[in-house]
């Protein structure tokens, strides 16, 4: 068992095809057809279970490739730390939407400026696939809509945003969902947590949404909204940051509902020097207490 068949393991797993795979790392095909067989055949054991084109990992592969990249992690943080104290590699980043559009353009600029050996990649989507994507090793962190209770994450909290209810110009005050049941309503997808929390403030009060739209952006949401063709549920920092958003009526949700924290996640026991790095900048900043401070890379 070497580091490269670690690596090969790794990539095969999260893409889930050895093309796939050889395309992401820049190998061919068939040299990882060969390292995956050797790995095998070295565990005694098949760490996938081969369907067709795909490859979907064995119960013995899920084991094995939470270890397979806790090695890869120390190794690469023994290279940064003889390397000297300066944060290098690549860090991957996940965030809300609207996290990244408001919150923190200003702090990825002075990140990038500080530490320049550091490769920051960011994605975007809703909480559950930004959750998804830290558990499966995809992303180093994510700022995710808090608090999240999963027994293999760990985090800080961040922001605080309050949520806000959009409607039309003309549309009648709105201070309790019954007031809009049956209206249809523009949201993100089924994994987003602020639709579970839109459609809870409807719950609470034993009302329905009518037809949910699903929408790709909060752009297209304030379009649809402003068109009058329903309402929508957004943060008021994501809001006022948009052109047109003087285009529809807004409407502070009950005390229980209106306000959300934003939490910086990852994984249990993985804090990167890069990722040390970020916390302790926005300790510096005063987005997060100052206890974060104990954080050391794992």
């Amino acid at each position: 068992m070497d580091l490269v068949q670690l690596e090969i393991f790794k990539a095969v797993a999260e893409h889930g095809s050895i093309s796939a795979a050889a395309q992401h790392i820049h190998r061919v095909p068939s040299n990882l057809t060969t390292r995956i067989k050797q790995l095998e055949q070295d565990l005694g054991v098949d760490l996938f279970i081969r369907e067709k084109s795909r490859l979907r990992l064995s119960p013995a592969g899920w084991s094995f490739l939470d270890y397979a990249r806790r090695i890869l992690d120390l190794v690469g943080e023994a290279r940064a730390t003889v390397a000297g104290e300066e944060p290098q590699g690549s860090f991957s980043l996940g965030s809300l939407e609207s996290t990244a559009a408001v919150r923190i353009p200003g702090l990825l600029a002075a990140y990038n400026q500080q530490y320049a050996k550091v490769a920051l990649d960011l994605s975007t989507g809703p909480s559950g696939t930004m959750i998804d994507g830290v558990l499966s090793g995809r992303l180093a962190a994510a700022f995710v809509d808090g608090p999240v209770l999963h027994p293999a994450l760990e985090g800080v909290p961040a922001f605080e945003e309050e949520m806000v209810l959009i409607a039309p110009l003309n549309h009648p005050p709105i201070h309790r969902a019954r007031e809009v049941n049956g209206e249809s309503i523009y949201a993100f997808r089924a994994n987003c947590s602020y639709r579970h929390h839109f459609e809870s403030w409807f719950a609470k009060d034993a009302a329905v949404p009518g037809r949910i739209h699903e929408m790709e952006s909060y752009h297209g949401m304030l379009a649809c909204v402003s068109a009058g063709a329903g309402l929508a549920l957004m943060p008021r920092s994501m809001l006022e940051s948009m052109p047109g958003c003087s285009t529809v009526s807004i409407w502070p949700l009950s005390e229980s509902f209106r306000y959300l924290r934003t939490w910086l996640v990852w994984r249990r026991g993985t804090v990167s020097q890069s990722l040390s790095m970020f916390v302790r900048m926005l300790e510096a900043r005063g987005v997060v207490e100052p206890q974060a401070c104990g954080l050391k890379p794992a």
